[in-house]
């Protein structure tokens, strides 16, 4: 039996279906990065990162369409260059002859992105976006209510589970004791979202890359009674999620193969504790 092949503009088709473009941040930029409308489509491996390891994991299954989550090119470059990371990532690409596709914001935002799924391992019910998309359904982040309440402490614990390792798990700002009923998430960064009524309501919000000033500023105000306890967990981890729902709705809407990195593309690779006085 032959192995079923597409042009690689009907699968943009598709992908486009699943994760519209028209959903995406203004700032963002997903869509195509590398490839032409004629490549031909075979196999597609999913990835949260393009780097120089998981596209050289993807080329070696003999992959044809690569669709990371974060747009290689989202800031602008002036050169190509192979010294450089993207330069090599491209060359890369063109020699194995791959096509790098990003579904970045537009993917975050549909019903089964990238907080949605973070929010359904929680098992949170009665959820709603945090901020409302353009269609119904659609937006950035997810808030809903815990089936059972748990301390903090513990659901830090339940969170960090249920996420792929890496150097750094949950980091939590807030009593371990509190009980938490309410919970506000963003997968990846959302510190944008710290000030978001939605957000301030919730006993907890579950999100990637606080910094410091935000996070301190959010916990001050919390201790005035106006805000919620913070879990910061990895962003590479928090999106990871993600892939296996998309690569069930790819294969759904393609008929092709669809793989799924398990490659650890978080930045960092230790932490030190400090041990005794």
């Amino acid at each position: 039996m032959s192995t079923p092949t597409k042009p690689l503009s009907e699968v943009l088709g598709a992908i486009d279906a699943l994760w519209p473009v028209s959903g995406a941040e203004e700032w963002d930029a997903p869509g195509l990065i590398v490839g032409s409308a004629d490549h031909a489509v075979s196999s597609i491996h999913l990835m949260v990162d393009a780097t120089l390891e998981s596209v050289a994991e993807a080329l070696e299954q003999g992959a044809d369409l690569i669709v990371a989550h974060h747009p290689l090119l989202l800031r602008g470059v002036t050169s190509v260059a192979e010294s450089t990371y993207k330069g090599r990532v491209v060359a890369d690409l063109i020699r194995g002859g791959a096509a790098l596709y990003a579904a970045h914001t537009n993917a975050d935002v549909v019903p089964t992105g990238t907080s949605a799924q973070l929010a359904d391992l929680l098992g949170l019910v009665e959820q709603s976006t945090i901020t409302e998309g353009g269609t119904p359904g659609h937006g950035l982040g997810r808030v809903g209510t815990l089936p059972a309440p748990m301390s903090l402490y513990e659901l830090a614990v339940t969170v960090g589970e249920f996420l792929p390792q890496t150097a750094v798990g949950p980091v939590a700002a807030g009593d371990p004791e509190a009980i938490i009923t309410t919970v506000s998430l963003c997968a990846g960064a959302g510190d944008s979202l710290l000030s978001h009524p939605s957000v301030v309501a919730s006993d907890v919000y579950i999100t990637s890359d606080l910094r410091h000033h935000p996070a301190s500023e959010a916990r001050e105000q919390a201790l005035l009674g106006g805000g919620p306890a913070l879990i910061n967990i990895s962003h590479f981890a928090a999106e990871w999620l993600w892939l296996e729902q998309a690569a069930t709705e790819l294969r759904s809407a393609t008929g092709l193969s669809v793989s799924v990195s398990d490659l650890n593309t978080d930045p960092w690779t230790f932490q030190v504790h400090r041990v005794g006085g």
